[in-house]
């Protein structure tokens, strides 16, 4: 018999839950895994046809990381594209005048259920949104070759960037994007 889940930690950002799980082989094993509320993430691309990187400093990481916008979806019932947008105006400044899903899936799901929600932002106005009181973030316009260039090299070593500039590259090259304005 499966014991009851038993939480072992809480904080802002997620929970971490204890609970015995029957294997397909009848064995029982103990299992740990984080639940986080739904994220998204945002490859903003401007008049210029560059994708807005920001650069902040990351505490797990130990330093500053180049990665696209994105956010928790930690607004009440609030939707994934406006959370996107919402997330986008905190973190750049500017608002986007046409969004597009890219994708949506799970990050880490061996030990968390954090669902992350993909969007390219294009038609960007500026207008601004009051950064959150803990983020420190610097907007780097970057061509799209530069930021493969970034990949490539290793300077960009965010895994959700990294999947969002593929995921906007195949969408301009396959004309996909014309399609989903959300």
């Amino acid at each position: 018999m499966e014991s009851p889940r038993k939480q072992t930690y809480a904080c802002k950002i997620f929970k971490v839950w204890e609970e015995d799980v029957s294997l397909q082989n009848g064995k029982t094993t103990r299992q740990s895994w984080v639940e986080h509320k739904p994220t998204v993430a945002v490859v903003a691309v401007n008049d210029q046809q560059e994708v807005l990187l920001v650069r902040q400093y990351r505490v797990p990481a130990g330093r500053d990381l180049l990665e696209i916008p994105a956010g928790t979806m930690d607004h009440g019932e609030e939707s994934p594209a406006a959370c996107a947008l919402r997330e986008l105006a905190e973190e750049t400044g500017f608002r986007a005048g046409k969004l597009t899903e890219l994708f949506a899936g799970y990050l880490l799901p061996g030990y968390c259920n954090e669902f992350m929600h993909f969007f390219l932002a294009e038609d960007l106005v500026y207008d601004p949104l009051t950064p959150d009181e803990d983020e420190f973030i610097s907007v780097l316009p970057t061509s799209f070759t530069r930021a493969g260039e970034l990949l490539k090299n290793g300077a960009i070593v965010d895994a959700k960037t990294a999947l969002g500039l593929l995921l906007a590259g195949r969408c301009f090259e396959q004309k996909a994007c014309a399609s989903g304005n959300i």
